[in-house]
Parts: C-alpha cells; sequence; structure tokens
C-alpha cells in the first residue's frame, strides 16, 4: 500500500542579490529553482514548493515560508541539515516541520512584516550596499510623520505598479514605523497583504518626504489622488527585506493575496 503524503513547512532564509526573484524562469537563476532542486536531491523526487508570496529580483527574506508534499517519511533535523546540504551559500532552510495536510503557505497568510532600510550617511559603505538603499541626508523623523497616513485601510492606487494583477487596490497596513539605528533608518511595514511593488513605492516616497522634497503631509495627498505618477520612484530591490510571514490556525475571514514584492 502507497504511503499517504505528507505536507512540510520551510522556513527559509535567502540573500536575494543573485537571484531573478522567486518564481523559476527559463533560463535565470531564482530560488524556487534551486530550493525544488534541493529537494530533487534529498528526496529522490520531484516536488512543488509553494510560498506565501514571490520576491521580486534582489529582495532579500530571513522567514519566507513554503509547503510541499512527500510521502517518504524523515526526521525534521534531518530535512533541515539534508536540504541545507544541497542548497547553496545564499539559500537555508532555518526550520523544517510536517504540518496539517489543509495547510496553504500562501492562502493560510494572515499578514506580512516587510523592512526597508536606508543608508542615511554621507558616504556610501561597500559593505552594506547590497543590503540597504544609500540616500543622503534623510530626516527620519518627517519620515515618520508622512508614514503615518498610510496606516489603515486605504485604497494604495497610488502605490501600485503598473502590471499588478491583483482584482482591486484596497490593502490594510497595520503599523508603518520608521526607526534610525545607527547610520541606518529603516521602515518596518505590517499588513495583511500588499500589492506589487507597494512597500517600495512607499519606501520611495518616504525616501522624498525624508530628503525634503515633498512635505509630510503630501503622503495624504498622493494616498487619496490614487494616481502611480504622483507618489515616489520604486525603491531598489537590495533595500528590501521579507522579515515574517503570521499564520493562524487556519485560512483568515478575508482574501488577500499579494500580487508581489
Amino acid at each position: 500500500m502507497a504511503r499517504l503524503a505528507v505536507r512540510w513547512k520551510l522556513v527559509l532564509e535567502y540573500d536575494g542579490g543573485a537571484f531573478a526573484g522567486w518564481q523559476r524562469q527559463h533560463g535565470q537563476r531564482t530560488v524556487q529553482g534551486v530550493v525544488e532542486e534541493a529537494l530533487a536531491a534529498f528526496w529522490g523526487h520531484e516536488a512543488h514548493i509553494t510560498v506565501s508570496g514571490r520576491t521580486d529580483a534582489g529582495v532579500h527574506a530571513e522567514a519566507q515560508v513554503g509547503s510541499f508534499l512527500t510521502s517518504i517519511e524523515r526526521e525534521e533535523r534531518a530535512v533541515r541539515e539534508g536540504l541545507n546540504y544541497h542548497l547553496p551559500r545564499d539559500v537555508s532552510v532555518v526550520s523544517a516541520q510536517v504540518v496539517e495536510d489543509r495547510f496553504h503557505a500562501r492562502y493560510w497568510s494572515w499578514g506580512k512584516h516587510y523592512r526597508y532600510t536606508y543608508l542615511a550617511r554621507t558616504s556610501r559603505s561597500p559593505l552594506r550596499e547590497a543590503r540597504s538603499w544609500h540616500v543622503r541626508d534623510l530626516d527620519a523623523a518627517l519620515m515618520a510623520e508622512g508614514a503615518r497616513h498610510l496606516v489603515g485601510r486605504h485604497d494604495f492606487s497610488s502605490f501600485r505598479a503598473h502590471g499588478c494583477a491583483a482584482a482591486h487596490a484596497v490593502r490594510t497596513v497595520e503599523s508603518l514605523d520608521v526607526s534610525v539605528q545607527g547610520d541606518l533608518i529603516v521602515a518596518d511595514v505590517r499588513g495583511q497583504g500588499f500589492l506589487r511593488h507597494m512597500v517600495r513605492i512607499i519606501a520611495g516616497t518616504l525616501a522624498n518626504v525624508g530628503t525634503g522634497r515633498i512635505a509630510p503631509g503630501r503622503v495624504a495627498e498622493i494616498l487619496a489622488a490614487k494616481d502611480r505618477a504622483l507618489a515616489g520612484k520604486t525603491a531598489p530591490p537590495q533595500g528590501l527585506t521579507l522579515v515574517e510571514v503570521r499564520y493562524g490556525d487556519g485560512p483568515p475571514p478575508w482574501i488577500v493575496v499579494d500580487d508581489e514584492e
């Protein structure tokens, strides 16, 4: 009798700098591609992994969540260490665990935490170039004042990339905190779902506030206008990290699926 398939949940950390994003693309190095190659090498059969949401080229993750099926039994520690043996140095399995069959990495997500990091000093930093956006003369207090206008449930059409496939632009930003960490300024965004490049467009707009190009109150006007042309440029991907994906005991009562970041 064939063994029943078991669903596994993986928490993945990766540096997105050398990847063309999460999703498999012909002729491109992608995170999904190397993870599924490691799954095949470890389990001895092909396995498709579903994740909480795609990350774009150059975007990093501290805790991306994925799930897949296999009928072969293994200890959780053996899965984590075995997959890491087959993975390249810029991807790691932080944890591996068996979950109930109903679990879905994408549709069970209750929310995500993204972090955007700016290097705010005068000189550039070779050591942090791959993990931050260098913007001189940023005022974190002004950025925090502008950020508060984006908290809540709004139509984020002004912060939606062209080509976004989401059915509508209404999203809930639970919190948007701007803090100073040495010569870094960090924007932590938590929400129930995000539009394509939404966090990076927010980051670009807050950079305009921080450099004095626009007043903090202008952010509310940009939001209300529902016009992408009024918001700041899409901030570069290397400053963005997926920090956390939140889950409950089942799918959330609302249905909001990220387009992609």
